[in-house]
């Protein structure tokens, strides 16, 4: 009796080459996940983003300093990163002190309970994949974040 060895090659996929809509997908997908943990906290998205600068100020901020920096990387509304602000200052997450805001042991704790929650979860999300890949991904991302930045300069 002769047995012939048989190879299969599982099916592969191509990898999407890189434009506005994966970058999309990946972003959202990963939001998705911090703001499931972050509704446990009970904080959004825009809130934390506004809580994590307050926090990681190498000096103290104004509410006007925190509104640029978080307008920078958000590009929202400064209405609404300063009704975030307020909300930040109701929760007792941020206190007003004279001119400037800065976070409450409050803030930081729930801060670092977030962190901690997310971060095995980041390790399953970004684990395994080659740290040369990462480095492309990000010089590609920083990139199209330098161009997209400067269109809407030109825009505005």
């Amino acid at each position: 009796m002769t047995t012939t060895a048989s190879t299969t090659t599982a099916p592969t996929t191509a990898a999407p080459a890189a434009d506005a809509r994966v970058l999309g997908l990946a972003h959202y997908a990963a939001r998705g996940v911090l703001e499931h943990v972050l509704a446990r906290h009970g904080i959004t998205f825009q809130q934390q983003i506004v809580l994590r600068a307050a926090i990681t100020a190498d000096a103290p901020q104004t509410p006007d300093d925190l509104v640029t920096q978080v307008r920078g990387s958000l590009k929202a509304d400064p209405a609404d990163i300063r009704a975030t602000l307020d909300e930040l200052l109701a929760k007792q997450l941020l206190v007003a002190d004279g001119a400037h805001v800065h976070p409450t042991d409050a803030g930081r704790e729930l801060t670092a309970s977030a962190g901690a929650e997310t971060a095995p979860i980041s390790a399953r999300i970004w684990g395994g994949i080659p740290a040369e890949d990462l480095a492309a991904a990000g010089r590609v991302l920083a990139l199209v974040t330098e161009r997209a930045n400067a269109e809407l300069e030109a825009l505005t």
